[in-house]
């Protein structure tokens, strides 16, 4: 088997069909296989998958296991050489996966890579690109909202000029579109670290992946289709915020200081309070 692709899935019935049948085009010419782990979805998803998709292994988590959680239990199922992480609100084009696969295996030294992201009209979305590790900076002033006010806070964590035209090594991917190596996969023992409910697993496999000797690669070799957040925009800002900067402090629980995650959270409440004052 050289490639399994994997997408976790609640409640996004006609994204999750269109990216199917994307994949299914998309892997050509690959020995293939694709699992959809979902997290209790109740919208008709499971019954569709399982009519219209009888090649998809369907992992029923019967609940919402979070995104890391949903990702490795159908990872232990799998069999490919490479490991997609695909969010169910992407598609991609005929023959592209073959041709990742093929890119990855020629590169033994790179263990995660991603492609470039694109929104439904072709262009470069900003939000799509590769990040920088976390530093303490740059999270604070996202917990205080202060990019609000002056987005060039964030313009060295979010590689301000990226060069989307360009191949090159980077700190972190999205996890939208995420593949991984076996080799690495099999030595972490995840896919992604099962402390994170959701958000900051993508940037923390990354940083796994540095630390055991992997390279982390953009390659602007494939494009896909992002719809960016379709999955995300019925969720409350208020659940988002509370998820989001949980998984933030366990991030800099297990990767930094104790006096800069407990600054972190020390700011934690006060994001929870300005996303509630923002939003009336």
């Amino acid at each position: 088997m050289e490639l399994s692709v994997i997408t976790v899935t609640l409640n996004d019935k006609e994204n999750i069909a269109a990216q199917l049948r994307s994949v299914a085009s998309g892997a050509e010419g690959l020995e293939f296989e694709q699992l959809v782990s979902d997290n209790g979805s109740t919208d008709g998803t499971i019954d569709m998958i399982t009519k219209d998709f009888p090649q998809v292994t369907l992992v029923q988590n019967g609940y919402n296991a979070g995104f890391g959680a949903a990702n490795n239990r159908a990872a232990q199922l799998t069999k490919g050489d490479f490991l997609l992480f695909l969010n169910p609100d992407m598609i991609v084009d005929v023959g592209s996966l073959k041709k990742m696969v093929e890119w990855m295996r020629a590169r033994p030294e790179v263990g995660i890579a991603s492609c470039k992201l694109l929104n439904p009209s072709g262009q470069f979305d900003e939000r799509t690109k590769p990040r920088r590790l976390p530093t303490l900076f740059d999270q604070a002033m996202i917990l205080l909202k202060i990019p609000h006010f002056f987005p060039s806070v964030l313009n060295k964590y979010l590689y301000a000029g990226f060069d989307m035209e360009k191949e090159q090594e980077v700190d972190s991917v999205r996890g939208s579109f995420l593949m991984m190596r076996r080799e690495l996969y099999e030595k972490l023992g995840w896919a992604f670290d099962p402390r994170y409910y959701i958000w900051f697993e993508d940037v923390d496999v990354c940083r796994e992946a540095r630390k055991n000797g992997f390279q982390v690669v953009y390659t602007p070799i494939i494009s896909c289709v992002d719809l960016v957040g379709q999955t995300f925009k019925k969720i409350p800002a208020l659940w988002k915020q509370k998820n989001f900067t949980q998984s933030m402090l366990q991030y800099f629980c297990k990767w930094e200081s104790r006096s800069k995650w407990t600054i972190i959270a020390i700011l934690r409440p006060v994001a929870i309070f300005l996303t509630i004052l923002l939003a009336k």
